[in-house]
């Protein structure tokens, strides 16, 4: 009988041992997946970022340009206060 009993609890240990096992292996490609997922996010926002100061460029072009056709020139170099 003990020995029965020294071979289901080494039979559970190995069972468990395995599961914990395969729960390392799947929470380490969870992991991979998300710091994928990160990498492309950064990516993306990185790309946003660039292409707002691109459209924010533009706009200021097309301000300072719309002041000089009505007559609102922006101050030249030479009136720009230097700290």
């Amino acid at each position: 009988m003990k020995g029965q009993s020294i071979t289901a609890k080494g039979e559970t240990g190995i069972s468990s041992l395995h599961k914990t096992i395969e729960r390392i292996k799947n929470l380490e490609a969870e992991k991979q997946n998300l710091l994928i997922e990160i990498d492309e996010l950064k990516k993306m926002a990185d790309a946003k970022a660039s292409a707002l100061e691109t459209e924010l460029a533009s706009l200021r072009e097309e301000v300072r340009t719309l002041k000089i056709l009505m007559g609102q020139e922006p101050p030249s170099v030479s009136k720009l206060k230097v700290n």
